[in-house]
């Protein structure tokens, strides 16, 4: 547990509303300047394929930390 909120640190010490849907617009920030970079970084042809699995990895660690942060929430993570 202790390396998951190492990794996912704004999805942890959610006690009310407010933070969680302050994390939520973290995480939602998050994938939005990514999906930005990597849009422009998709435009040089070498590189197209490794910028596909990195903005799937930060897909992933964006629905991870959402989800993580509604169960903690919802106090099913402790």
């Amino acid at each position: 547990m202790d390396s998951l909120m190492k990794l996912f640190p704004y999805s942890f010490g959610i006690k009310d509303v407010k933070k969680l849907v302050i994390s939520i617009i973290i995480y939602l920030v998050i994938g939005i300047v990514a999906g930005v970079v990597l849009w422009v970084a998709s435009k040089i042809p070498i590189i197209n394929w490794i910028v596909g699995i990195v903005g799937a990895l930060v897909e992933l660690y964006n629905f991870a930390g959402i989800v993580l942060a509604i169960l903690n929430f919802l106090d099913i993570v402790k």
